[in-house]
């Protein structure tokens, strides 16, 4: 089982050596003392490969809806397996930096499987966040469990109308063929 990292916010001015890498065990206790201090957590997910305003836009709904937004982010391998090997676009510690830059975002943790059921129980959020492309439905099932076993509340934000990373590569890959 490949350990998993994330990456939380530096108190100074954001560049690539500012991560501090930790383990989902890291992200646990921090969660833990966001608990005593009566905080608020959102947590969202995803593989932000292109990140674009859609994201964007996304990212700073969710963030309002607590005092700090985690992002569970794919891995590598894991965004291969849902999107194809041409995917992902941008390496994982380039897209978990692009995360931290925003200021929506206060911590970035990788996840390898398909779902992050295993991480909800875990980190126990007070609100998981989708874009409204989402429902009750077609949430994942066992990560619905999760969030239904911890308590949390389940929002979903709307998306920025036009904005997609398929949309984009796809622009991208049409206008490359066009000169």
């Amino acid at each position: 089982m490949t350990k998993q990292k994330g990456f939380s916010k530096a108190k100074t001015n954001l560049n690539p050596h500012d991560f501090r890498i930790s383990s989902l065990e890291e992200a646990v206790t921090l969660r833990k003392a966001l608990k005593q201090k009566k905080k608020k957590l959102v947590l969202t997910n995803g593989c932000f490969d292109l990140l674009h305003p859609g994201h964007i836009h996304s990212l700073n709904e969710a963030s309002r809806m607590g005092d700090q937004l985690w992002v569970a982010m794919n891995s590598d391998e894991s965004v291969r397996g849902l999107k194809g090997s041409f995917r992902p676009i941008i390496d994982q510690e380039k897209r978990a930096f692009s995360l931290l830059a925003l200021k929506a975002v206060s911590l970035v943790f990788l996840f390898e499987q398909r779902n992050l059921a295993k991480e909800i129980s875990l980190v126990a959020p007070d609100v998981y966040v989708k874009s409204d492309d989402y429902s009750l439905d077609t949430l994942d099932p066992e990560e619905r469990k999760s969030l239904v076993s911890i308590n949390a509340q389940i929002c979903f934000v709307s998306q920025l109308a036009g904005f997609s990373t398929s949309s984009l590569i796809n622009k991208i890959n049409k206008q490359r063929t066009t000169l």
